[in-house]
């Protein structure tokens, strides 16, 4: 990819998110905007990019935020990890909610790229808040972090017992 190749994309997920902002129930604006069908070659691409992006401020996030809770022993590293995430998608509500839409509706027929992608946020978010292992496997992993995120992105509610107990309690419900 050259440099004009990187900023006519850059620009058209710039162009992706200003729309999301004004049309939020539109979901994926792939054919509405020219200049991104001719940086992306389909939705999938786009969507993939839109992931890529996403993962980069989420990873910088939870980095952050485990670094944070390395000096606060006190601090529960599944909740620096769901902090991280809110706050990641509190930062980019746009981004978010065109990832969330996409997932919600072509998550079916999307291809394996954006699946794989999918997979690696939710294994990076169960080894980050310490609910999983490396030599675990992958699918049970990806299992473990996408039941993580479904909690995180519900309604926060005041916490009566360990965050961890109550992740674990509903694993257990799930399975």
């Amino acid at each position: 990819m050259s440099w004009a190749d990187f900023y006519q994309r850059r620009d058209a997920i710039d162009m992706v998110l200003g729309y999301a902002g004004q049309h939020p129930g539109d979901g994926l604006p792939y054919d509405e905007l020219p200049a991104v069908r001719a940086a992306f070659t389909d939705r999938e691409s786009l969507a993939l990019a839109l992931q890529y992006k996403w993962s980069q401020v989420l990873m910088g996030r939870v980095a952050v935020a485990l670094t944070d809770a390395d000096r606060t022993p006190d601090t529960d590293q599944v909740e620096a990890v769901a902090t991280a995430w809110r706050l990641a998608a509190r930062q980019q509500p746009e981004l978010r909610n065109v990832l969330d839409n996409y997932t919600a509706t072509q998550i079916g027929t999307a291809g394996d790229e954006f699946r794989r992608a999918l997979r690696a946020e939710q294994r990076m978010v169960a080894f980050a808040a310490g609910l999983a292992e490396p030599g675990e496997p992958a699918d049970e992993t990806a299992r473990i972090g996408a039941a993580f995120l479904a909690l995180i992105r519900g309604p926060r509610q005041p916490v009566s017992r360990n965050p961890v107990e109550q992740l674990f309690r509903r694993l257990v419900a799930s399975a």
